[in-house]
């Protein structure tokens, strides 16, 4: 059987609202209180995302035990 191999991919704000239903402010004040993983700048310095794989394991913290 083959291992999977996990190609992290950089997700943009919109992405991010959608996948955790938050709102932004809600994102960048958990950001600020360490509680939410940080965003990342992108290569053209204006531009900023968010590693999926943190996102994800966010998620799943929070919905441990959730029926």
């Amino acid at each position: 059987m083959s291992e999977r191999i996990y190609l992290p991919t950089i997700e943009r704000l919109p992405q991010v609202v959608k996948r955790t239903g938050l709102p932004k402010s809600s994102i960048y004040r958990l950001m600020a209180a360490n509680k939410f993983p940080r965003s990342v700048t992108l290569t053209d310095g204006n531009s900023r995302g968010w590693d999926s794989r943190a996102i994800t394991e966010w998620i799943e913290t929070r919905t441990k035990g959730v029926k």
